[in-house]
């Protein structure tokens, strides 16, 4: 597992023909790039959520109003700790991931870190990009001193729950339905997952 910022050993290859770029690497994010995070936000949302949303609000879930939302926290991220980092194949953006302290009602916001988002784009999957996000992540929240990662993920999805068991995490116990719409007509139930970031 590289340290955060350093990209996993890979060959290089010349895309440009002039500027070497490491083939698989994992960064911060720039605020430029928040146009490519919110289409990548899209589609996976629109492949993770596929049949516990309709398929009409799917639909509708438009990219540059995500892209305007990270757009305005990686400019301002407020709490020095608030994270998006992205992983790249050559020079293009494939998947990011948004650490932060953990605002859950149970949670030590000082000591627990969450994972607000991690996404790849689903053109992508099964690449290894999931993988080294999700290290990174850890190697991050690490090095800010925090001493527990949790992130939540629904009920239902067998597939996400595997990716993080398989990577060390583990169910904590606490469960939360959420309410989309305040009119209980979608609710969708996630469950809290968590890992020991370690110590270097």
């Amino acid at each position: 597992m590289s340290d955060f910022g350093v990209p996993e050993p890979a060959n290089l290859s010349d895309l440009s023909g002039d500027t070497p770029v490491a083939e698989t690497s994992v960064r911060l994010a720039l605020p430029a790039e928040a146009g490519e995070i919110g289409e990548i936000q899209v589609a996976a949302w629109r492949t993770s959520y596929a049949g516990l949303l309709p398929v009409e609000v799917l639909a509708d879930l438009d990219p540059a109003q995500f892209a305007a939302q990270w757009r305005a926290a990686l400019l301002a991220p407020g709490e020095a700790r608030n994270r998006v980092m992205v992983a790249l194949a050559g020079r293009t953006l494939v998947g990011f991931a948004a650490i932060t302290p953990s605002d859950d009602p149970d949670a030590d916001p000082q000591s627990d870190a969450l994972i607000a988002e991690l996404a790849v784009n689903p053109e992508a999957t099964r690449a290894g990009h999931g993988s080294r996000l999700l290290n990174a992540v850890v190697d991050t929240v690490r090095a800010d001193g925090f001493r527990r990662v949790t992130v939540w993920v629904n009920s239902t999805d067998d597939v996400l729950r595997a990716f993080y068991t398989e990577s060390g995490w583990a169910p904590d116990g606490a469960h939360r339905e959420l309410d989309l719409y305040g009119d209980e007509s979608v609710r969708i139930k996630q469950i809290r997952l968590h890992t020991d970031p370690g110590t270097e």
